[in-house]
């Protein structure tokens, strides 16, 4: 009886530690994801080859990358903490689910966006933005996804099969 406490004891503060690995992990994977989809962004609007003539294109793509990010992590971070939380309490781990859960809430907020186009269905860009949130959802599950729920102990249900 006993030994069983002292088990039951201990698998919670494992239990502890995990939740609080997973946390950083969590909060390390949205931050490189947002710098991603930055430099992703940034990459687009400043065009590579103008980098061999000018070396401070570089410097200003960066530059650029890293405030789009701060800009696109304030944007994102509401439809982001559910979609999270959703993984971790179902121990979501597929990588499919990450990918894609970026690719509509990057455009669900692109199409929020200034609808001046008028007649299109599409507004420019919105590929870039799509696939920006694609490479966010990428990053954020190589960091933290592939370890959705781990902090709750057991095997993780996966009906895909796969991830």
């Amino acid at each position: 009886m006993v030994q069983a406490r002292r088990n039951e004891e201990r698998h919670r503060s494992a239990s502890g530690w995990r939740f609080l690995l997973q946390l950083v992990r969590v909060c390390l994977g949205f931050v490189a994801a947002l710098v991603v989809c930055g430099l992703f962004l940034a990459w687009g609007l400043f065009r590579p080859e103008l980098a061999e003539n000018d070396p401070t294109v570089v410097a200003a793509t960066f530059g650029s990358g890293l405030v789009a990010a701060s800009v696109v992590g304030a944007i994102v971070l509401l439809p982001a903490i559910p979609a999270i939380a959703l993984a971790e309490v179902f121990r979501i781990r597929s990588v499919m689910y990450h990918v894609g859960v970026a690719g509509l809430i990057a455009l669900g907020l692109w199409l929020l966006g200034d609808q001046s186009d008028g007649g299109s269905a599409v507004r420019p860009g919105t590929s870039v933005a799509i696939a920006g949130g694609f490479l966010s959802g990428l990053t954020y599950w190589l960091i933290a996804g592939r370890t959705s729920g781990n902090w709750q102990g057991g095997r993780a249900v996966n009906p895909a099969g796969g991830g």
